[in-house]
This record gives structure tokens, C-alpha cells and sequence, in this order.
């Protein structure tokens, strides 16, 4: 993969002089399910996704845990961003959701790129800004949306064209912020009206029509 930087379309605006120093980075393969760092660790490099999927999570003192944001090619993860910059520690936990192929950028790297190349600034602070609508986005649905709305509207992004979602209630859970107990007692409510079944280790929608007036409520 030493062509990665000229494949990346999200490195386009980059200049060709600092194409080539990135190129002496090579792309690491991370298996699924790898933890990438956890509260207290130090950012050591600054990760290009090139393929793959990240789930950054934060774990409140009661155990319960919460999804902020997932990083995706072309994206970046703002704790990483602000450990590079500023030497800030981890407050979550980032965890491979699928193999990942992804460049790990040393600080004194990143820190000329930052200072002499306009296209990664760009790249870097309009990737920050979107994660940063991301978590306020999680903040506005935690502080401010029902829970019956935030689990359709969970149910209806991640529902297959057969209408399974493949979670358990626990990871239904953690995506919306709440409690397994309460995403249990919801489904079984959905499953009494006929819009959802439960299955082993999923849920299957039934009335998709309805649970998108659910999740649409005011």
C-alpha cells in the first residue's frame, strides 16, 4: 500500500511535498475487537483511517457506557486530535469495531504538517469540527429526546434490508445512552404493539411506517 496517501481522496488538497513524507509512513493492520486506548493513556501517534470502523465510548462511575462517535475513513478521532496537540489524556475508550487498516503519524511529523501544509490543516480541523456535531448531537439526544424516540431511531439506522439489527440490548444500550433495563422494558412495549420481535441476539422490525413515526415524535 504505498500509494495509500494518492488513495486517500480525503488527503487530496494535500501539497506534493508533504505527500511525500507521509508516504515513509506505513499502513498497520488492527484486528477487530483491538482496544486502542483506554482513560488515562497518552496519545503516541496521530491515526489515518483508511479502512474500517472506531468506536470511541465513555464509561460513567456506575459502569453504564455510551457510544460518542465512530470514526470512519476520512474522519478523526477528537481525543487523539487533542492528545497530539495538547498532550491531553484520554477520558474514553476506543475500540477496533471491524479490521482496520489505518497510518499512525509520530507527533513530530504531525506537528510539521500541521505548521507547513494548509491541505492538512484543513483536513485535520474540518474532521475535528464534524466529530465535535457528532458529540453535540449525543448531548442533545441524552439531555433532551425521549428514549422511545432515540431507540427507534436507533433501530431504523442500523436495520438491514430485512429489517434485523443485529445488537443485543445491551449494545442498543450503549448506543443511546440508557440503561439494558430500560431497553428491554422499551422493546418488550414495541414488541406488544407490533412494531418490533424479539430475536435471539437481535430485533427484527415489523411495522418500519410506525416506529419511524416514533422516532420522529416531537
Amino acid at each position: 500500500m504505498a500509494g495509500w496517501v494518492d488513495d486517500a481522496g480525503f488527503l487530496a488538497g494535500l501539497e506534493p511535498q508533504w505527500r511525500e513524507e507521509l508516504r515513509a509512513c506505513k499502513p498497520v493492520l488492527v484486528p477487530v475487537r483491538t482496544t486502542l486506548f483506554r482513560p488515562g493513556d497518552h496519545a503516541q501517534s496521530f491515526v489515518v483511517l483508511l479502512s474500517g470502523k472506531i468506536g470511541v465510548y465513555l464509561t460513567g462511575r456506575n459502569g453504564r457506557e455510551l457510544l460518542l462517535y465512530s470514526v470512519t475513513p476520512g474522519e478523526t478521532c477528537v481525543q487523539t486530535t487533542l492528545g497530539v496537540l495538547g498532550g491531553a489524556p484520554y477520558s474514553g475508550e476506543a475500540l477496533a469495531e471491524t479490521d482496520l487498516v489505518a497510518v499512525l503519524v509520530p507527533p513530530a511529523l504531525f506537528e510539521r504538517l500541521m505548521a507547513g501544509s494548509a491541505g492538512f490543516r484543513h483536513f485535520v480541523f474540518k474532521a475535528f469540527a464534524a466529530r465535535l456535531g457528532d458529540l453535540m448531537f449525543v448531548l442533545e439526544q441524552v439531555a433532551f429526546v425521549k428514549v422511545e424516540q432515540r431507540l427507534a431511531h436507533a433501530l431504523l439506522e442500523r436495520a438491514g434490508p430485512d429489517g434485523l439489527v443485529s445488537m443485543t440490548h445491551h449494545d442498543l444500550a450503549v448506543v443511546i445512552g440508557t440503561a439494558r433495563e430500560v431497553i428491554s422494558r422499551r422493546l418488550e412495549a414495541m414488541q406488544s404493539k407490533g412494531l418490533i420481535a424479539n430475536e435471539r441476539g437481535a430485533i427484527r422490525i415489523l411495522d418500519r411506517p410506525a416506529l419511524s413515526r416514533m422516532a420522529a415524535q416531537d
